[in-house]
């Protein structure tokens, strides 16, 4: 299960904005920098709707990092083999 949370590398730490649900003490993790100038226009999206959609997105996170959703991992290997 992969489960993202935005966060900040400062003084050579990472700072979650936010703590994980349901993830155990010293789990394993994979950091990816990013650029986060993410050019809005180039996707006619302005900074209103963007954060309209993330808020609306938002409600999926739970049910979308749930252990349940694990199955789909490896979706395509799965149905290879049926």
């Amino acid at each position: 299960m992969l489960t993202t949370i935005e966060s900040v590398y400062r003084d050579g730490r990472i700072e979650l904005k936010s703590l994980p649900n349901n993830i155990a003490e010293e789990a394993k993790v994979i950091v990816t920098f990013i650029d986060a100038d993410v050019d809005l226009t180039a996707h006619r999206i302005d900074r209103s709707q963007a954060e309209t959609l993330r808020n609306n997105l938002a409600t999926f996170a739970d049910d979308w990092n749930s252990p349940e959703m694990s199955i789909y991992d490896n979706y395509d290997a799965a149905k290879s083999q049926l």
